[in-house]
């Protein structure tokens, strides 16, 4: 994915907000690889201006895109995939505290 990429390891991260409902619900925990095989489809973490962003990315006609999966969130085009960060390879539930009831 990116020359320096050699060595880094998973990590975990919150997804926050409903962009990328009802695949990813807010507050449920994702892990990005960094060295992850970015394919067409591929949900990604990249950079965006001075910021992250979680989207799905797309492939189209020679270019590529990162969309949310809900409608009304920009679209945004990239010049090439070195802004990808990472890879999502598994999604998991959300924080214990969200699913824990007491009596």
């Amino acid at each position: 994915m990116q020359e320096n990429s050699c060595g880094r390891e998973a990590f975990a991260l919150r997804v926050i907000g409903d962009s990328m409902a009802p695949e990813f619900q807010d507050g449920c925990i994702i892990i990005i690889d960094p060295e992850g095989v970015v394919n067409d489809g591929s949900y990604v973490m990249a950079r965006h201006g001075d910021s992250y962003i979680f989207r799905q990315l797309v492939f189209g006609e020679g270019r590529y895109y990162l969309k949310a999966l809900q409608d009304g969130h920009e679209v945004i085009e990239l010049a090439d995939l070195k802004s990808i960060e990472g890879v999502v390879t598994q999604q998991g539930a959300r924080r214990r505290a969200d699913r824990k009831h007491y009596s």
